[in-house]
């Protein structure tokens, strides 16, 4: 598929001109990259890549016989994948757009990362455990616990799972960690903090959208999480690390960092290229730094042609 390298030593942005939106990726024991993406690919695709820059085609998680169909007439969007108890474990969202009460969480299994994958079907949908807009699943452990978060615009809500990881472990016992500004959950420990990554504002309107990549930190997992100045997330403060520019628009919805044999971070995310929105929300990749303990990406915006990480 998309072959962006420059020589060998930088990269042009988009890595892959397709559309693969709300990202997520894994480096598997087979020392290659996995890439899952919302299903703009029927059934959800699969990408592999040894250097984050050239990815090629695999196939989908899911077939139409095996597809989860525990909301009707809905798409499965927005995966996060992981690996843990001998197996990798994806999650999902299924909905419809402004299916907000209908939508839900679900996952699936496979011994290895291009499948295939045995669906476990519904977790939840929002209806029943009274948050609305139960998307975005982010999966993480911390001290021996499972724990799952997820939210859309409605609020960012988290719970403990089962030592299985395929189910909450009390649906009555929830908790926040953000306000309604956001979506798209990635939490990254580091150096002590626990960094809450999202996205805000319009993710789908093409050349109009205005998604953004926002975060905050925390000492604690389940927060609070604040901003610069110390303010709440609980209260839509938050701080912005990557907007817009003159070729791409709707930059956000950021998959897991990776840290290259430098030390680098990079991080893939979807945009619309401004002058063709109807090639969907493409894929691409920049480098994260850090400065005072805060995240940022060089001038806020997407690269054109970057240094390539190293591995």
């Amino acid at each position: 598929m998309a072959t962006t390298a420059v020589g060998q030593t930088t990269y042009k942005n988009p890595v892959v001109d397709n559309s693969l939106p709300d990202p997520t990726v894994i480096k598997a024991d087979d020392g290659h990259f996995y890439l899952y993406a919302t299903e703009n690919v029927r059934n959800l695709p699969i990408y592999r890549s040894d250097d984050l820059v050239n990815w090629t085609f695999l196939g989908t998680a899911f077939t139409d016989e095996t597809r989860p169909r525990f909301v009707k007439r809905g798409a499965i969007w927005a995966p996060d994948i992981n690996y843990f108890g001998g197996r990798y474990v994806l999650y999902y969202a299924m909905s419809t757009w402004g299916g907000e009460w209908e939508c839900g969480i679900g996952v699936a299994t496979a011994d290895k990362p291009e499948g295939p994958f045995t669906d476990h079907g519904k977790m939840f949908i929002s209806k029943e455990i009274g948050v609305q807009n139960c998307i975005d699943p982010f999966y993480i452990e911390e001290k021996g616990k499972k724990y799952l978060f997820w939210g859309s615009f409605r609020g960012i809500y988290g719970a403990e799972l089962t030592a299985d990881g395929l189910a909450l472990k009390n649906p009555k016992k929830l908790f926040k960690v953000a306000d309604t500004f956001m979506e798209a959950t990635y939490i990254l420990k580091r150096d002590g903090y626990y960094y809450l990554f999202g996205s805000s504002g319009t993710c789908c309107e093409g050349a109009k959208s205005t998604y953004q990549v926002t975060v905050g930190r925390s000492k604690k997992l389940l927060g609070p999480y604040v901003d610069k100045q110390g303010q709440p997330l609980l209260k839509n403060h938050h701080e912005i690390i990557l907007h817009k520019n003159d070729q791409f628009v709707g930059t956000g919805h950021n998959a897991e960092f990776v840290t290259d044999k430098n030390g680098r971070d990079w991080m893939l995310y979807h945009a619309f290229h401004r002058e063709d929105p109807d090639a969907g929300r493409v894929l691409l990749l920049d480098e994260v730094k850090w400065k005072d303990g805060w995240p940022y990406i060089e001038n806020s915006v997407p690269s054109t042609e970057h240094e390539a990480p190293q591995f």
